[in-house]
């Protein structure tokens, strides 16, 4: 690890020791090595084939007309894409949506992006996180199903 020292205006770094402190970090060094992380995962993210696992979390109003069966198929048609799908009702119109995405990063964004731009869709946010399939397929125990590892 080396050391560096940057030059920071007071009002920055007023920010970054509030950031320290509401977020519980030990340090500053701490605060600043996650923000540059986060950076360089997402800047890796946006290339169009990386591999990534995504997080695609919408609101939907249930009145909107054929809203809830054109999700519903949109998932279908997507099925390499979608790994899981959770539906939390907020009330008697409205319910949040909690989708697991696979897939790269591009499809991901176009996935994201159509069920986004419905109409009756709010709330919507993409998190994706780029992953490294380690090693090919292989099994832990005789008989079990081949599979890859992913690492974030």
């Amino acid at each position: 690890m080396q050391r560096v020292t940057i030059s920071i205006d007071d009002e920055l770094l007023g920010h970054l020791d509030a950031l320290c402190a509401r977020r519980g970090y030990q340090s500053r060094s701490e605060a600043l090595r996650d923000m540059l992380r986060d950076s360089a995962s997402q800047d890796r993210a946006e290339t169009p084939e990386t591999p990534c696992l995504g997080v695609f979390s919408y609101v939907f109003d249930f009145a909107t007309r054929d809203l809830a069966q054109r999700l519903a198929r949109m998932q279908a048609e997507h099925h390499d894409l979608v790994l899981a799908a959770s539906r939390l009702p907020l009330d008697h119109a409205t319910s949040l949506e909690v989708l697991t995405l696979r897939g790269t990063s591009a499809a991901l964004r176009a996935f994201a992006d159509a069920v986004a731009t419905q109409r009756g869709i709010r709330h919507a946010h993409l998190q994706t996180v780029p992953v490294t399939v380690s090693g090919g397929p292989h099994r832990h125990a005789a008989g079990a199903p081949p599979h890859e590892h992913l690492s974030a």
